[in-house]
């Protein structure tokens, strides 16, 4: 089982993150609806994906993101930002911060999906 902690503070969007990676077999999903909850539940629980929005009320996504590439434990950890900002320098900080790969809402389920697969086959690799 693939534990997979979904990040936005929209439950909306969680939701549908949860919906497009469903059909992966073997996966569990937990909820953050903060920046500051998901740095909680990365604190106490090992993941194998994180799925990340940038734009949060309290902690941002790039916050989050350095705060996971600072810590050992976590440094391996692959991370997929979803994002409204669509432009190149919030796709540059986002990869520069060590997100693994940067998506921008709306995606298509396909396109998600795959990226999910990917990152998860290569980890277990």
């Amino acid at each position: 089982m693939a534990e997979v902690l979904v990040v936005d503070d929209s439950k909306v969007m969680r939701d549908m993150v949860v919906a497009c990676l469903r059909p992966y077999p073997g996966l569990n999903f937990t909820h953050a609806s903060s920046g500051l909850e998901a740095i909680e539940r990365l604190s106490l629980s090992p993941y194998d994906l994180l799925v990340l929005d940038l734009n949060m009320p309290d902690i941002g996504g790039i916050e989050v993101v350095e705060f996971v590439r600072g810590q050992d434990k976590l440094r391996a950890l692959p991370i997929i930002i979803v994002t409204t900002r669509g432009d190149e320098a919030s796709r540059a900080r986002a990869l520069e911060a060590g997100a693994t790969r940067f998506m921008t809402k709306p995606f298509t389920p396909d396109a998600i999906l795959a990226e999910a697969r990917g990152l998860l086959e290569e980890k277990r690799a």
